[in-house]
């Protein structure tokens, strides 16, 4: 009878994304043959891991895992080119040996995890708050302080690639103390991962590699415990129903500033270290360096490159390191070559990085992604880690249709894009939008995927339940704006029949108000956008009618808040009505504007910006708005009210007073008028009125003022009034604050 031969087992004891350990990885895999590679992956991700080796799955990417039924609980699983895991991928793929996943299923890490977790890291959590770092304890060992340095020496920065995993598992035994796992959930695992070695060794392979995290080397060493005890750990685990699926990632999610338990400080740097390995990787690295510097406008000389490698490799001498790192290539790039300025862009591009990876069309994907991407692929418009500003002509086909597919992300709770204030707006012709994806994107469209299979539907079914759900009127004409946008034809048709029945029977004036201005732009824009708004037109014009017999009432006995609140409505109301050439505008609105400015249970700002808007549609000429703007500042009219009138009347520009000299006459001499106790009432509400001029505004009517009022001097004289000198004094005092 033949011995049986003992299979090799080879631990491969890694860190995640650790660009040492992916090369040491790579060079044990081609030294041992294996005819299996194990992978510290949960175990259900292994069909995922067919997709490997595609030309298009291009790392950075990550592999998602979600409960169907609630797609919040979810799990990111990145990996990138400098991922020790992502090589042990390939490696197998192109050697075409067995890849198995060893972790703890999805479907059984995620039935535990809480409603909070959105993310998960390839360790536990409560790992390191139960045993602290281990590679703290075996730097303070070796006499460093900082374990990321140490490490980073030690094995990721090596430039011969040569394995260390004996040294690695001999350091991890010493730290562990032999010990069992010391969470349950470590336990779990680690029973997991050893029961996929036994069956792995049944299934007869003689040489097997196990990549996983170096912790859990000594527990999958020999002599493993009994096949029945982890049986028994790995015993009535819960379950759900887990999704999987590639979605692309970027460097500087796997950055852990931004939260991801595994990531790295500077993923950029370690895709270059991968890249480039040892000495001559840093002389490439400044040369990187020195050519963003320059396409961005600053100065790197080669002089500034050759100082900044010799000072990198002096500084890494003085601090005892066997070469260069991170924080010695910082310091000599801050040095010699850039400011701090320059220091931030090398950080965000070249330390963290912008890579985004890709993933096959045909990877397995909700369908909702599925047409999200095609979309994408239609318009031309390709996700991206980075900010960037896009300037949208809505009135070109290709422009309108990024438009809409923004629009319908937005309806859809996706915000891939955000719209910018400022060089147009979504109602005009032109729109700006500020676009990054962030890969938490994918969980939204994988949570709105039960609203419909393509992105026009889901944004539909979801924009008529909003609509369902919102009472007010001027919330559902903003999802009927938003459905506008996003035309959405199948929303714009119930939502303008909801409209006009709520219009109907709303008792408040102020919410109709508030909705014509949305509307007016809808309608006037609807053209240029190719929307179709004509059903929008009744609307509208049975609006105005509401708006047109109670805005009077509507502006009666107003405290000083309400007041500001319904100049500002007057205004939109004018504004809406000249947007679509409404013919209320030239006859019915401004005579119930005549009536506002009238009427003397208006509250004084109310009555002057209804005369403002008289002026400014030239239904009153100069004559009339002098005369009501006389009439306001009487004397037998209340400081305040006048002051109130006049904040009004300005609206918070002096155009019209400064190419009108009759009314600004007329204000001049009412406040010259004052008498001193009805100024200090009035002054605060006219330095409010005259504060908001831009200042060549007031610089103008300074001068305009100082020309009307300059008298004929005949030289100073030692013959002054004392009475009238004293009662201007009065003034002075009280103007610059001095007692009297």
């Amino acid at each position: 009878m033949t011995p049986s031969v003992r299979p090799t087992v080879q631990l491969l004891g890694i860190r995640h994304h650790g660009p040492g350990s992916a090369r040491s990885v790579v060079r044990a895999l081609d030294a041992l043959r294996p005819t299996a590679v194990l992978v510290e992956l949960p175990a259900d991700c292994e069909a995922a891991l067919a997709w490997v080796g595609d030309e298009h799955l291009v790392p950075p990417v990550a592999l998602l895992g979600y409960v169907v039924d609630q797609p919040q609980r979810a799990a990111f699983l990145p990996f990138a080119e400098f991922s020790p895991e992502w090589q042990a991928f390939v490696w197998a793929r192109r050697h075409e040996v067995a890849l198995r996943a060893i972790d703890l299923p999805l479907q059984q890490s995620l039935a535990r995890a809480s409603d909070d977790d959105n993310e998960l890291s390839l360790d536990d959590p409560q790992l390191a708050a139960a045993i602290g770092d281990p590679l703290a304890a075996l730097a303070a060992a070796a006499g460093d302080p900082d374990p990321e340095r140490w490490w980073d020496d030690v094995i990721e920065h090596r430039g011969d690639g040569a394995p260390a995993f004996d040294e690695v598992a001999a350091a991890m035994t010493a730290v562990r103390g032999g010990r069992d796992a010391t969470t349950l959930h470590e336990a779990q695992r680690e029973a997991h991962m050893r029961q996929v070695l036994r069956r792995t060794i049944a299934d007869g392979h003689q040489r097997i590699a196990v990549v996983c995290g170096a912790w859990h080397v000594p527990a999958l060493a020999e002599p493993l415990p009994a096949a029945s005890t982890d049986a028994h750990i790995l015993r009535g685990l819960p379950r759900v129903k887990v999704g999987l699926s590639w979605v692309p990632w970027t460097h500087r999610r796997l950055a852990s500033a931004s939260g991801y338990g595994a990531g790295v400080r500077s993923p950029g740097w370690y895709a270059h270290v991968f890249n480039h390995p040892g000495e001559p990787g840093i002389g490439r690295w400044f040369v990187g360096a020195a050519r963003l510097l320059r396409d961005r406008g600053m100065s790197a000389s080669p002089d500034d490159l050759i100082a900044a490698t010799r000072a990198a490799t002096a500084l890494a001498a003085l601090r005892n390191r066997p070469r260069p790192g991170l924080a010695e290539v910082l310091d000599a790039a801050e040095t010699v070559m850039v400011g701090i300025g320059g220091m931030t862009l090398i950080h965000r591009e070249l330390i963290v990085g912008d890579a985004i990876g890709e993933v096959p069309d045909d990877a397995p994907q909700v369908p909702l992604a599925r047409d999200l991407a095609a979309q994408q692929r239609k318009v031309r418009l390709k996700p991206e880690a980075t900010a960037r500003t896009l300037e949208l002509d809505v009135r070109a086909p290709n422009g309108r249709a990024r438009s809409v597919l923004l629009h319908r992300l937005r309806a859809l709770g996706v915000p891939w894009g955000s719209a910018e204030e400022g060089r147009g707006s979504s109602g005009t012709f032109r729109e700006t939008w500020r676009l990054v994806w962030e890969p938490e994107l994918t969980i939204r469209v994988i949570e709105q995927a039960a609203h419909g299979t393509t992105v026009k539907a889901a944004a539909a079914h979801r924009l008529l339940e909003r609509a369902a759900a919102v009472e007010v009127l001027a919330d559902l004409v903003a999802v009927l704006n938003v459905a506008l946008l996003a035309d959405l034809p199948e929303v714009v048709r119930p939502v303008v029949a909801r409209v006009e029945a709520q219009a109907a029977h709303d008792p408040d004036v102020v919410q109709v108000i508030d909705t014509l201005g949305p509307l007016a732009r809808a309608l006037r824009y609807g053209d240029v956008r190719g929307t179709d708004a004509s059903a929008l037109r009744a609307v509208f014009d049975g609006l105005v009618v509401r708006v047109l017999a109670g805005v009077v009432t509507a502006c009666r006995s107003l405290d000083d808040a309400a007041a500001a609140a319904m100049v500002e409505r007057l205004a939109g109301v004018q504004a809406a009505l000249a947007l679509v050439d409404h013919p209320a505008r030239r006859a019915e609105w401004p005579a119930v504007l005549t009536v506002v400015a009238e009427r003397g249970d208006v509250h004084g700002l109310v009555q002057g910006r209804a005369t403002r808007l008289l002026h400014d549609g030239g239904t009153w000429n100069r004559a009339l708005v002098g005369a009501r703007l006389s009439r306001a500042l009487s004397v037998g009219t209340a400081p305040a009210v006048g002051a109130a009138f006049v904040e009004g009347f300005l609206a918070g520009s002096g155009t019209v007073l400064v190419h009108d000299s009759e009314l600004l006459d007329v204000i001049d001499g009412w406040v010259s008028s004052l008498a001193p106790d009805a100024f200090v009432v009035t002054a605060p509400l006219l330095r409010r009125t005259f504060g908001a001029f831009e200042p060549g505004e007031r610089r103008q009517l300074g001068l305009l003022i100082a020309h009307q009022a300059a008298p004929v001097w005949s030289g100073f004289s030692s013959d002054v009034d004392g009475e009238r000198a004293a009662a201007a004094m009065v003034t002075v005092r009280l103007l610059l604050g001095v007692p009297q």
